[in-house]
């Protein structure tokens, strides 16, 4: 199939935008590459008899010989996150998995993860979105050590799996296969979840009925199954081609998924420079990659942290990308899924209708991805058209389904859901804001209303008690950037908007802040940027400014004189509360140098290749 020619148009855009730095970059690639052998190797023998005293004696003859490769474990374990607590089983499968495939395994070291389940709407959330970087420093400090041949990646959910890979990407001579855990199975419904929710809001549901249908609905290990951040990680990494094929939605406790976990540590002792294909990631990840990431999320209504995230992992391996480039794919990429909150089914479903080998088939059918682009399996995506299956006792890949089983949740690009991708820019004079349309009906996507004004979340939750907001209105909430206190998720907000919405109120939301990837039904206008802090638009807004958020055209204004609006001065607010309370105090640097949403809200300044310079 011929490429799509606005694919096309916007990839050799990024490519002639990130000429200088991707060449930076790939000239410190090939510098660590250079050195021929294992890494260890070139490490002194007092620092190679560190790197392996505990190892078993069998293991540390291996390792001694230097001939065969030593494979990296980075792990974001906890047993918190519900989502992690099966990555404790992981180190041991590919170390047997390792040996038996002439190599060893060693942990190279963990990294943080934190909920955002747990922390929503909590003081902690205000560390989440720095916490990617966190993730980021502790993957480099684990592979600083420098006797690693390969990585193997082991993370789910919001920030960890982008973390982990702006971490790999500095060491972008290493080949490296990102290891998923996979869903939990299915609880309730997402539909009841919510309508529980708003129960609760409106007083008429007890806060015990409202715990137990949210453990009714997060009840074991596995990624949470709505398709928010997390699940758009996994979509990505197959995209990408950072998985093995089809591993994204295997649910944990599985022998499929003990299986797959096996066959990643073979195939990554496989494609090693000391092997016959060496694959760096490095040369996985290139321009085309990302572009590919973009479609994938636009096709499956993924979540918004992307257009932050994406931004930020590009920047790391030299390519710089902007919303103008997602909005223009958003124009002609389909909708071809139906997941929550875009939908009712949950990712276990979309995995039964025929999952990422569908869905990756049709897309490339469609001319909507690159397909010749390299990949941990080797050249061409083609291999991500196939599902896993075990044969006997081993894990086998077959084409996927030629037909979606279920096509209320997955559709073929000739029978899309909707023409567009679902996530628009937004440009006037309140900024640039992005919004993802695909869960909103049509008839909330134009909103026209006077402004209420709020400089923190918990300001119009207590409004929404009081019954103040009974009425057509755009909560401004504003001040919630990265700078001004690390850009938290408002979803918490979600189920109060939409009870508004449903009693047939005109309701939208702007903010400079995020909004959680399973936030949906309400026309949200999220990660204005400039940010309030940074003297960003929003900031001039006053209770009545009527405001115009719409979705169709792509625009947000605020419908005052113009003569006027310049006129206004920029308002200011009380952040010390935000500066103290849960490890907020050691996180004072990473909001002060933090740059813009568009620009990745990235605490690294201009250390790395790509332009991550604070907006």
């Amino acid at each position: 199939m011929t490429l799509s020619p606005t694919l096309a148009r916007v990839t050799d855009r990024i490519r002639a935008r990130s000429a200088a730095s991707r060449s930076t970059y790939l000239a410190r690639v090939e510098k660590a590459a250079s050195a021929a052998g294992t890494a260890r190797t070139h490490v002194s023998c007092a620092n190679q008899a560190h790197a392996y005293a505990a190892f078993a004696p069998n293991d540390k003859l291996v390792l001694r010989q230097a001939r065969l490769p030593n494979l990296g474990i980075v792990s974001a374990y906890n047993d918190m996150l519900s989502a992690h607590q099966p990555l404790e089983r992981m180190p041991a499968l590919i170390k047997e998995a390792a040996r038996g495939a002439g190599a060893v395994a060693q942990f190279a070291g963990g990294v943080p993860a934190m909920c955002d389940g747990v922390t929503q709407g909590e003081a902690g959330m205000e560390l989440s979105l720095f916490s990617r970087d966190v993730i980021a420093m502790a993957t480099a400090v684990a592979l600083s050590h420098n006797v690693f041949d390969g990585t193997l990646c082991l993370g789910v959910c919001d920030k960890i799996v982008p973390g982990l890979l702006i971490g790999a990407l500095q060491f972008g001579h290493l080949p490296t296969i990102f290891v998923p855990a996979g869903p939990m199975t299915t609880g309730i419904g997402n539909d009841e979840k919510a309508r529980v929710r708003q129960l609760f809001a409106q007083g008429r549901a007890t806060r015990e009925e409202l715990l137990e249908s949210e453990m009714a609905a997060y009840h074991g290990p596995g990624t949470c199954t709505f398709y928010g951040t997390a699940n758009s990680n996994q979509m990505m990494m197959e995209v990408m081609g950072l998985h093995l094929p089809g591993a994204a939605f295997v649910n944990p406790g599985t022998q499929l998924r003990d299986e797959l976990t096996r066959a990643a540590a073979r195939r990554l002792a496989g494609v090693t420079r000391l092997g016959k294909e060496y694959i760096p990631i490095a040369k996985v990840i290139d321009e085309r990659a990302i572009a590919n990431a973009i479609v994938g999320l636009l096709a499956t209504g993924g979540s918004t942290n992307h257009t932050i995230h994406l931004v930020a992992i590009a920047a790391a391996a030299g390519i710089h990308i902007d919303w103008n480039d997602f909005d223009e794919l958003s124009a002609v990429v389909p909708l071809l899924t139906r997941i929550y909150p875009n939908g009712s089914a949950d990712v276990n479903h979309f995995h039964a209708a025929g999952g990422m080998g569908f869905l990756i088939r049709e897309l490339l059918g469609a001319g909507l991805l690159h397909g010749d682009v390299m990949t941990v399996m080797g050249q061409g995506l083609a291999r991500y058209t196939e599902e896993p299956w075990l044969d006997g006792e081993q894990v086998a890949w077959r084409p996927a389904v030629a037909e979606s089983i279920d096509p209320t949740v997955l559709r073929p690009a000739s029978d899309p859901f909707s023409a567009d991708g679902g996530l628009k820019l937004l440009k006037g004079n309140l900024g640039r804001s992005v919004i993802k349309v695909s869960a909103v009906k049509p008839e909330h996507r134009v909103v026209e209303a006077p402004a209420i004004v709020f400089n923190d979340q918990d300001e119009l939750m207590a409004a929404f008690k009081r019954g103040e907001l009974t009425r057509d209105f755009v909560a401004v909430v504003r001040f919630q950037g990265p700078r001004a206190n690390g850009m938290p998720e408002l979803h918490k907000l979600t189920p109060a908007l939409g009870l508004l919405q449903d009693q047939g109120y005109h309701v939208a939301l702007v903010t400079d802040g995020r909004m959680s990837g399973a936030s949906g039904k309400v026309p949200a206008a999220i990660h204005a940027t400039p940010e309030c802090l940074a003297g960003g638009p929003l900031a001039k807004l006053r209770d009545g400014d009527l405001i115009r958020l719409d979705a169709e055209a792509g625009t947000l204004e605020a419908l005052v004189p113009a003569a006027e609006w310049a006129a206004r001065e920029i308002a200011t607010a009380d952040l010390e509360g935000n500066q103290h309370g849960v490890g907020r105090e050691l996180f004072f640097n990473a909001r002060a140098n933090a740059s813009g949403a568009e620009q990745g809200a990235s605490t690294f300044g201009s250390t790395l290749p790509g332009p991550l310079q604070a907006a």
